[in-house]
């Protein structure tokens, strides 16, 4: 059931609609795509005002074992990796995005940071709480940037798990835009970006995309094969973003209460192969190992409980 406004604008107030299952997403997609040519993105558009709620959550073992394989995990624990719950996020996230309401074209849609909150660890045989919103959108410089919001809750209602993304669709501007999220807090006082130490070269298989695919639900064609990529642009597969950071703190490790902050700047080409680089106050970043080009930076902050 819901009271959502057919027109939303940012005058409306949000209304719930509960779903009785996550969404398919390979729909969702082709709608997505069909409706991109007739979007019009634009900081002051209107955006959908909708929560969607996904109420008594289970989380598929199996799914989520293949998950944590690809993406480096321990496998057989009773405990959720820190990035997984943006995975049963996704679908939701999707719906909101390839509606007629939604002001951003889906098709070209750059995936370009992502916050994750974190407050304890999460047991991947509980019951839980899904709720995805649109909480805005900003002028960036180099597009129009919407900000989605995933919340996890406890059967209890206690906000478990949160995470805020930033997406962005590149058009034409006036270059006024800040590009950067209000509200994002600034990198640690006193540490200037330097290059981090290596830990480790990574070589990715060209399959690694449809992997991750299979596991995650995200069945993108331009992470899939090379023909695929090659007609959106790119001259292979690129990994999926939300893999390499998974990837990157499946190796760092993340305190059962803590905050995770990733940038996703530049796509990895599949095959290829990447550096992994940290250091001992949190940071890390994933490199071209040929040339040292920066695909992913972020840090690990842990929360005082």
């Amino acid at each position: 059931m819901t009271t959502a406004d057919p027109t939303p604008d940012r005058g409306t107030a949000p209304s719930s609609v509960v779903l009785p299952r996550p969404p398919s997403l390979a729909p969702l997609l082709a709608r997505g795509v069909l409706r991109s040519p007739f979007k019009r993105p634009g900081p002051d558009a209107p955006f959908p005002r909708t929560r969607l709620v996904l109420p008594s959550l289970r989380v598929d073992l199996g799914r989520l074992a293949a998950y944590e394989r690809v993406c480096g995990f321990p496998t057989g624990e009773d405990a959720l990796p820190v990035t997984y719950p943006h995975v049963l996020g996704f679908p939701l996230a999707m719906r909101l995005m390839s509606g007629g309401d939604f002001p951003l074209p889906l098709l070209g849609l750059v995936h370009t940071s992502i916050d994750i909150t974190r407050h304890r660890v999460l047991p991947a045989t509980g019951t839980y709480e899904l709720t995805v919103y649109v909480a805005g959108t900003a002028a960036h410089r180099r597009g129009t940037e919407a900000t989605v919001v995933t919340e996890l809750r406890s059967a209890g209602g206690e906000t478990v798990w949160a995470s805020t993304s930033s997406y962005l669709a590149r058009h034409r501007t006036d270059g006024a835009g800040a590009g950067e999220r209000p509200g994002r807090a600034p990198a640690r006082a006193g540490h200037e970006r330097w290059p981090l130490p290596a830990v480790e070269e990574w070589r990715l298989a060209g399959d690694v995309g449809r992997r991750y695919g299979a596991a995650s639900g995200d069945r993108n064609p331009i992470h899939l094969f090379a023909l695929t990529a090659r007609l959106f642009g790119f001259p292979r597969a690129i990994a999926h973003g939300m893999w390499t950071v998974a990837r990157c703190l499946a190796a760092h490790g993340t305190p059962p209460a803590a905050l995770v902050r990733a940038e996703f700047r530049a796509p990895v080409l599949l095959p290829g192969a990447v550096t992994y680089a940290a250091d001992d106050i949190g940071r890390f970043e994933l490199r071209a190992a040929k040339d040292g080009r920066v695909h992913l930076s972020g840090e690990v902050l842990p929360l005082l409980t």
